[in-house]
């Protein structure tokens, strides 16, 4: 596949919680934009609840409720980042491919 015909997996689930993609050949187009906003939200909430993470794990009165509900919270985030993650990095150019100009090609 080349790099305008490539499927970007999105930050979102479908049906079932399986992944959604869509064609990478319109990275301007409003579902691209939509997609890139949605990815800053979800890292953006995951930083602002690892934030308070560390301040309930600090607190030695947390309930066992509180706890369950903050780790169920940051299985999420982690999910999360993990997707936005592994769709950015199957969007990086390819290392191995011959075209890419990276510090081993450049001459010595």
């Amino acid at each position: 596949m080349t790099a305008s015909d490539e499927l970007r997996l999105l930050p979102w689930t479908g049906p079932d919680d399986k992944p959604c993609y869509l064609s990478a050949g319109t990275p301007a187009g409003y579902l691209s934009r939509l997609a890139d906003n949605t990815e800053e939200i979800q890292l953006g909430l995951g930083s602002e609840l690892l934030a308070h993470a560390v301040e309930v794990l600090a607190d030695r009165d947390s309930d066992p409720g509180e706890l369950r509900l903050l780790a169920t919270d940051l299985t999420g985030a982690l999910r999360n980042a993990v997707r936005v993650a592994t769709s950015r990095g199957r969007r990086l150019p390819d290392a191995t491919h011959p075209s890419h100009e990276g510090p081993s090609a450049q001459p010595s």
